[in-house]
């Protein structure tokens, strides 16, 4: 039973990780690439030690710039997560980016249309 309660405060540490990265990218960063950029999911390690952060935008155009924007703030990003959340430790912050919406919106294409011509693959 003691496992299940350190899952469940697990997942609420990285739902708390995820919102403040989203306040932190909209109030603390001046870069117009991140406006756009929203943070889907994080996954903590056990040991707390590191943060995956899944992220995706809202205009794929801008991908690039937005990976590198993302990717700039990581050391300022851990800093606040540790001022904010009150903690001595915080998680080493990797960014990576999450392409599930990109996907779905191809899976829906080829389900509407009846699949792929003959000279795709």
């Amino acid at each position: 039973m003691a496992g299940r309660g350190n899952k469940f405060a697990k997942i609420k540490y990285e739902e708390r990780v995820r919102d403040e990265i989203n306040l932190a990218l909209r109030r603390e960063f001046a870069d117009p690439r991140l406006m756009n950029v929203s943070v889907t999911h994080v996954e903590l390690t056990q040991d707390y030690s590191h943060a995956k952060v899944y992220w995706d935008t809202f205009n794929a155009a801008t991908r690039g710039d937005a990976k590198d924007a993302i990717e700039s703030t990581a050391s300022r990003m851990r800093s606040l997560l540790a001022s904010k959340m009150e903690v001595k430790h915080t998680p080493q912050i990797h960014y990576i980016y999450n392409s599930q919406f990109e996907d779905e919106s191809k899976i829906t294409k080829l389900l509407k249309s009846d699949g792929p011509s003959d000279g795709e693959e």
